[in-house]
């Protein structure tokens, strides 16, 4: 019978990450050496792979993630097509990697998340609070014959956190400094911000979400290039627009998320569809060209970061590093760098790592620290009672 005890303290792991992101432009796979575990920890990256999903799945995918649409069968089935997606992704960076599927030790999925509720919401009398992510992991399990563990967000809410974000933990064991204060920004279809003061314990870390990363710049490319692209490529776009103050002003007047002290966290329920058709209302409103749009609602993302430095860390910070597939949008990057002058901007690849792979990696760390039995959050990040072990472990 499998345990997690001998894989517990085996010195080096091959581990496995998956993650889908809420762009729902593909699946994440990276597979790393793992040695040690807590700040003893070391990561090394062998091989990454992005596969994207094909555009009418992606269409769907979009559609379901709204919540209004599709019934318990067809969540049914899209739960066991994502894990078959998730399987092959799995499979399709082992093959990169020249690693036999036999020899992987662990698994980490954290699968994609169809719906997130980190604020209470009244049903049938009761305030309710709840997370869905889908991507059957006993696939993986089956397909690979190693411990899976995913469905992380779960018991962090049911200790009264928010079940996000989950990353900035990792951050803490692999980007803390003794010299320096160090603030990371993840730029996916969210904006993830974690601040890690110099000589900091776990629980002096600050993280939060931002605000919109990618999610409504890539929605504004997708309506207005009818479907060909799906993200401003190199930011080309944006540039060809002016930004405009006063859809960035209405912008700031109608996102009640903003200004929000943390711990906070969102995603597609609040910067979806239904946000973009605002905005874009808007734009049209002002008499701006999409290009304007587009250039308008990149700057704001920027600004959402520019603001959160500013006005909710405790302490200065000394540099940020910025990851995540937004750091290949140069108009979004030149903008931050231009709201920060006096904070050195940098990315992940002036460090050594690998922006694309970054949230990947952090889910088989996750998932070293689960088979552990070692907390893997930080109550200051979800706003949890108490730090927990998160993670299902499939043997």
């Amino acid at each position: 019978m499998n345990t997690v005890q001998p894989l517990a303290s085996k010195s080096r792991k091959l581990c496995i990450g998956l993650m889908s992101g809420t762009c729902c432009d593909g699946i994440d796979a990276v597979l790393v050496a793992i040695e040690g575990r807590g700040t003893k920890l070391k990561v090394t990256e062998l091989a990454f792979v992005s596969i994207p999903y094909e555009k009418k799945f992606r269409a769907r995918l979009l559609t379901l993630s709204r919540g209004e649409e599709g019934g318990s069968r067809e969540l049914c089935l899209m739960n066991f097509t994502l894990g078959q997606l998730f399987v092959s992704a799995a499979k399709a960076v082992c093959k990169e990697a020249k690693v036999s599927t036999s020899e992987i030790d662990l698994i980490g999925s954290h699968g994609h998340t169809f719906y997130h509720i980190p604020e209470a919401q009244d049903y049938f009398g009761k305030p309710v609070s709840a997370t869905m992510q889908l991507g059957e992991a006993s696939l993986l399990s089956e397909a690979f014959g190693c411990p899976v563990v995913s469905d992380f967000r779960v018991r962090d809410m049911a200790a009264g956190g928010q079940g996000a974000p989950l990353v900035p933990y990792t951050e803490y064991l692999l980007y803390r400094s003794e010299t320096e204060t160090v603030a990371l920004q993840n730029l996916g279809g969210i904006g993830n911000l974690t601040v890690i003061p110099k000589h900091a314990l776990p629980e002096q870390i600050l993280a939060f979400d931002t605000g919109p990363g990618n999610m409504v710049i890539d929605e504004l490319v997708y309506r207005y290039s009818s479907g060909v692209e799906s993200y401003d490529k190199n930011g080309d776009l944006g540039r060809k627009g002016k930004i405009s103050n006063s859809l960035v002003q209405w912008m700031l007047e109608n996102d009640g998320y903003l200004t929000r002290f943390p711990p906070k966290t969102t995603g597609r329920e609040r910067y979806g569809i239904p946000f973009v058709d605002l905005v874009e209302h808007q734009g049209v409103a002002l008499g701006l060209s999409p290009f304007d749009i587009i250039a308008s609602a990149t700057y704001y993302t920027a600004f959402c970061i520019s603001y959160s430095l500013s006005h909710f860390c405790p302490v200065p910070v000394d540099r940020l590093t910025v990851g995540g597939g937004g750091i290949h949008n140069s108009f979004l990057m030149d903008e931050l760098k231009q709201l920060l002058p006096h904070m050195p901007v940098n990315t992940q690849e002036d460090l050594g790592f690998n922006s694309d792979s970054k949230e990947a990696v952090a889910f088989a760390v996750l998932a070293n620290e689960a088979i552990a039995g070692r907390p893997n959050t930080l109550i200051g990040a979800t706003g949890a009672s108490h730090a927990v072990v998160m993670g299902k472990i499939l043997l």
